[in-house]
Formats: structure tokens, C-alpha cells, sequence
């Protein structure tokens, strides 16, 4: 199934970018009359037919929509410390939304390895990691954040925080139930600090392990996210 990212698409008729159309018509080498399928990120799957296989403003015609394609019955937010190597963050972005997440934000935290963060790299990571796992709903992606401010923000379900600090936690596949929203705090590579715990569960935040063994931020956040889609399913 060849999928294009169509965010802008409005009616029937729409004009894939130009380098949609240069993939669409030189790479895959679609003709007019060839059928393609099209995501809007908002949940929109549409069948789309070629009318002019132009290699830099390839038409298309809809011919069928189909809207809340894959929509799931919860709300998943991660805040994550950026990795030092900016791979590693670049490969949770992709694998988090091949599994399903809303909403991504790099925080920025006491123990931080990066504090800054390419918005557009980040959103071509997502969009092509949305086009590869056939999803209609594209992730929100946020600039960075600081810590405090994240936490004093409302958020309408639940709320927790992933440490390897000492003290009583419940796992996470425990604390979150079907149909929960959640918002999950997954920390750098030297955790969060004692202080932002202790702010956090002050703002109502639910202290949670992730299992016995000690994971690395971004195995953290992919565990963090699955464990939700496994409760879920």
C-alpha cells in the first residue's frame, strides 16, 4: 500500500507536494489511472486515482474516504528526555508512532544530555514513521519543554512518572487501565532528579516502574508506550 502524507487536503481533488509527486511518479513510477491511498493525520484514509502523473504536481481525484481509520479509544502522551545521540531519540520518535502514540514532547529536565531539539527533523521522522505503519492519525510532536512547566500543565487523565529512584512504585501495566488517557514522564539517561519526583507527584503525578530491568531513555519510552497498547487491545 503506497501512502502519502496529505495534511492541507480539502474536496475531491488535491496536488501532491513536489517531493510526493517526484516519489509518487518517478520512484514508484504510478501512471494515471493508478489508485493511491492517502492519510490527512487527522484520521482521514483516502482512495485517491491519478489524473495527471506530473513529477512535480502529480493530481489526484478522491474517490473514497474513510474517516477515524485506526482511531484508538485512548490518549497517549510521552514527555522524554532527548538522547545525547540524537539517533537513538530519532529511532523512539519512529517507534513510538508505528505502535500509536498522540502526542510526543522532548522535556528538558535537571539531568539533561540535550536540551535542543530540530522541530522539522523531528516531524519528517514521525511523518514517514505515519506513511510506513499505514496510520491516518499523525502524532503531535512539540518543541522542547521544561520540566516544571510540563508538569503544571492540566491534563485530562491520568498522569505518571517513570524513575529508577528509590521508593515504592506500581508497574505500569498495573496503574493504567482500557480507555485511560495518560500522560508518561520518561526521564534522561541520569533519570530525574529527586526534587522534580517530588514536584511531580505534588502535581498529581502517579510514580510507576516499567519492570525489573534498567532500561535506557529511549527503551523506556518505547516499553512505556506498548505497555498502553497492550493494555488496550
Amino acid at each position: 500500500m503506497n501512502i502519502f502524507y496529505t495534511p492541507d487536503i480539502t474536496g475531491n481533488s488535491y496536488t501532491l507536494n513536489e517531493e510526493e509527486s517526484k516519489h509518487c511518479v518517478r520512484v514508484l513510477r504510478m501512471e494515471i489511472g493508478k489508485r493511491i491511498n492517502l492519510v490527512d493525520g487527522d484520521g482521514g484514509m483516502y482512495i485517491a486515482q491519478i489524473v495527471d502523473a506530473n513529477p512535480k504536481r502529480c493530481r489526484v481525484e478522491v474517490v473514497e474516504k474513510q474517516e477515524c481509520y485506526g482511531k484508538r479509544p485512548y490518549y497517549l502522551h510521552i514527555a522524554i528526555g532527548p538522547t545525547k545521540l540524537i539517533d537513538r531519540y530519532e529511532w523512539f520518535l519512529e517507534k513510538v508512532t508505528e505502535i500509536g502514540i498522540d502526542e510526543i514532547t522532548p522535556l528538558e529536565s535537571f539531568h539533561s544530555e540535550r536540551r535542543t531539539v530540530k522541530q522539522e527533523r523531528s516531524e519528517k521522522v514521525v511523518t514517514a514513521a505515519v506513511k510506513q505503519s499505514v496510520k491516518a492519525y499523525h502524532p503531535k510532536v512539540n518543541e522542547m519543554t521544561s520540566f516544571k512547566e510540563l508538569v503544571n500543565r492540566p491534563f485530562e487523565g491520568k498522569k505518571f512518572i517513570a524513575h529508577c529512584n528509590d521508593g515504592e512504585k506500581v508497574l505500569l501495566k498495573h496503574a493504567v487501565a482500557p480507555g485511560d488517557n495518560a500522560l508518561i514522564l520518561i526521564g534522561p539517561e541520569g533519570d530525574f532528579s529527586v526534587e522534580e519526583v517530588a514536584l511531580a507527584k505534588q502535581q498529581g503525578f502517579i510514580e510507576i516502574s516499567l519492570g525489573e530491568s534498567r532500561l535506557r531513555t529511549e527503551t523506556a519510552g518505547v516499553v512505556a508506550c506498548s505497555t498502553v497498547c497492550f493494555v488496550n487491545q
